[in-house]
């Protein structure tokens, strides 16, 4: 899907704050920071959505949820970590650097943006940048968490869970997981403790990026849809509480 981006603006901050606020979309090359894509008008919320480890915003599966998020009536914020960059300029796959500093990324990110937007910046993502959403919300306050595909744990590693952090997340979560995820299946995540304030909603027979077999009757597609109306529909709830 990368084919299709739209051409990017080069813009400072002043003028991010500007398009921000009149809740522009489009994509943008912000001074100092780098890439960032707004989509949607903040009717029911705001989300700064943060991309995995192995495909940045760009990814399908990204502009997809991004998009269909939007559609149900939220502001979503997607960028590129700095490692992501580095691989769009040089063209050369690289791994993202170790969880801290991906989490201290995300946090120059969300205080750059939280108080721009028209509504709460909650904050999203999508597999490793679900969990180093749920990291930063840990340590500082947000309205609330909406993750995609959470790596519960490495896959063929069930005993080396991520969830350490957790007990220190106080804001309102919601995990879309496919039942299937090899991060964490439905029969797995069962058996965990997970904290009052997180709910898991399951996507029927999804894998992590919530592919289903064929055999199912449902498609990606489906699945990611689902996904952002469930998530769309848990920022409004919150929003109205």
């Amino acid at each position: 899907m990368e084919s299709h981006w739209p051409e990017e603006t080069s813009i400072d901050r002043q003028t991010l704050a500007e398009v921000v606020a009149r809740q522009a979309n489009g994509c943008f090359q912000v001074a100092g920071l780098g890439p960032l894509r707004l989509y949607g008008q903040a009717t029911h919320g705001s989300l700064l959505l943060a991309h995995g480890a192995g495909a940045g915003h760009r990814s399908a599966f990204m502009q997809q949820f991004a998009g269909a998020l939007a559609d149900q009536g939220l502001q979503v914020i997607t960028f590129d970590f700095g490692y992501m960059q580095q691989i769009q300029a040089t063209g050369k796959r690289r791994p993202p650097p170790a969880i801290a500093r991906t989490v201290e990324e995300l946090a120059n990110w969300y205080a750059c943006l939280a108080p721009l937007t028209a509504t709460p910046l909650w904050l999203g993502g999508k597999s490793m940048g679900g969990r180093a959403a749920s990291m930063l919300a840990s340590g500082q306050s947000c309205p609330g968490l909406v993750l995609a595909g959470y790596p519960f744990h490495p896959p063929k590693a069930p005993d080396k869970l991520r969830l350490a952090h957790w007990p220190g997340v106080h804001a309102p979560s919601l995990i879309l997981q496919g039942e299937r995820d090899p991060f964490g299946t439905r029969e797995e995540v069962a058996t965990y403790p997970l904290p009052a304030c997180l709910e898991v909603a399951w996507l029927s027979d999804g894998d992590h990026d919530f592919k289903p077999r064929r055999a199912s009757g449902l498609n990606q597609t489906i699945l990611i849809d689902e996904a952002a109306a469930l998530g769309a529909s848990f920022v409004r709830a919150q929003s109205c509480s």
